[in-house]
C-alpha cells in the first residue's frame, strides 16, 4: 500500500495514462502526425518522421517545433486528430471507481488540446470526475517537459506542490514536477525499468495503484 496521505491534489497526464498505451490509440495519432508533418515540408514519409520525432525530442512537443520552424497554426494541426475514432479504448470501471474515492481535486494536464481531452474523457466516462483540463492552449503552447508549462500550470490552480501527485506515463515529464515538490508516479509497462532518483512511485497498471493506496482521511 502506497502512503499518499498528505496528498489532496490529483494531477493527471492524459494519453497512455488515463488508458493503457497497448491500446493503440497513439499509434494513429502519430501516423496522422507524420502525414501532417509530410504535408507541410514535403519531405518524403521517412525524413518527416525523423523530423516530427526530432521536434518531439528538442521542445517536448512536435507541435512547437512545427510553429517554431514552419508557422503552422496550432488549430490546423489539433484538428487532424478530431475526427479519431474512439472504439478502441475501453472504459474501466475500477479506475472509474478508483478515482472516485481520490479526496480533493482532480485535475488533466495534457500537451493535448482541449477538444481531444474532452473528447477521450467523455468517450472513458471520466469527464466529471475532473475540476479542470489544463491543456496546451492552456499553458499558452509551452509544453510540458518546460518548467515554464509547469509555472504556468501552477498559478493557473494555485497548486501547493507538497500536497500535489502527479501521474505520467513519460519520465521526463516528470522530472520538473518533482523539482517543484510533488509526488510523481510513472505509469505503464515500461516504468520497472525505471531507476530515475525523481520517480518516487512505479505502477504498470494505474487503476489498482490508486485503488490501494492509502489516502488522507475526511476530517
Amino acid at each position: 500500500m502506497t502512503d499518499l496521505s498528505h496528498i489532496d491534489t490529483w494531477l493527471f497526464d492524459l494519453d497512455n495514462t488515463l488508458y493503457p498505451a497497448e491500446s493503440g490509440f497513439m499509434a494513429e495519432v502519430v501516423y496522422r502526425m507524420t502525414d501532417f508533418v509530410e504535408k507541410v515540408t514535403g519531405l518524403p514519409r521517412e525524413a518527416a518522421f525523423k523530423l516530427q520525432k526530432g521536434y518531439l525530442a528538442e521542445h517536448g512537443l512536435t507541435l512547437k517545433g512545427m510553429m517554431l520552424h514552419h508557422g503552422v497554426d496550432p488549430a490546423d494541426f489539433h484538428a487532424i486528430f478530431h475526427d479519431i475514432s474512439l472504439e478502441m479504448l475501453a472504459r474501466d470501471p475500477v479506475l472509474l471507481a478508483a478515482l472516485e474515492r481520490l479526496p480533493g481535486r482532480r485535475l488533466i494536464f495534457t500537451n493535448a488540446d482541449d477538444v481531444h481531452a474532452e473528447r477521450v474523457l467523455a468517450h472513458l466516462g471520466l469527464s466529471h470526475l475532473f475540476a479542470d483540463v489544463f491543456h496546451i492552449g492552456s499553458a499558452g503552447y509551452e509544453p510540458k517537459p518546460s518548467a515554464e508549462a509547469f509555472a504556468r500550470m501552477s498559478a493557473a490552480h494555485d497548486i501547493e506542490a507538497k500536497a500535489t501527485c502527479f501521474f505520467e506515463d513519460s519520465e521526463r515529464n516528470l522530472a520538473p514536477a518533482a523539482a517543484l515538490g510533488m509526488t510523481t508516479v510513472l505509469v505503464g509497462a515500461h516504468a520497472a525499468q525505471s531507476t530515475a532518483a525523481f520517480i518516487h512511485h512505479r505502477t504498470e497498471h494505474l487503476a489498482p495503484f490508486l485503488r490501494d493506496a492509502q489516502l488522507k482521511q475526511a476530517a
